[in-house]
């Protein structure tokens, strides 16, 4: 099981695992309930693609490995100066009940060429806010593993303790 600091643990563990020659530094490990991602830095002069080829069988192995442990699929990525490629990583689907006014909300982005689908349409909202809301969610995310860690470290209240 994964901790509340889930991310940390997660990011040592690959450490440990990858091979040094995979990537240059590990960039960032990233985790939800379905998917775990590895970003590292792209090592000097080699291309994305030769990278992804030199590097497969020893991701997948190591992929294997943490979601037989993890029970999360994991996608792979390199950062090349400011731009950050992902392989095969997920896209899941989501449900949502949705008032008419944020239906038509979506169904406008549709019409005008934004979105091929209300599923579309959806996804670039959730894009858009996480662009422009990238300050405050970081903040929230942080808050909110503050607030897993204090839980962890207080009494037992499910009953299940000694008595």
């Amino acid at each position: 099981m994964i901790t509340a600091d889930g991310s940390e643990e997660l990011r040592t563990w690959f450490a440990e695992r990858l091979p040094a020659d995979v990537y240059e530094s590990l960039v960032s490990v990233t985790v939800d309930r379905e998917e775990i991602t590895v970003v590292g830095t792209l090592p000097a002069a080699e291309s994305i693609e030769e990278f992804r080829e030199r590097t497969r069988e020893r991701r997948v192995e190591v992929a294997r490995a943490a979601q037989e442990l993890y029970r999360r699929k994991v996608a792979w990525g390199v950062r090349a100066g400011e731009e950050t490629v992902l392989f095969t990583h997920l896209a899941v689907p989501v449900m949502t009940r949705l008032r008419q006014n944020e239906r038509q909300v979506l169904d406008t982005l549709v019409a005008g060429g934004v979105a091929r689908s209300r599923a579309d349409a959806l996804a670039w909202c959730v894009r858009l806010v996480g662009d422009n809301a990238d300050p405050w969610l970081c903040e929230l995310r942080d808050a909110l593993d503050r607030v897993h860690r204090v839980r962890a470290r207080g009494p037992d209240v499910t009953g299940s303790g000694p008595a």
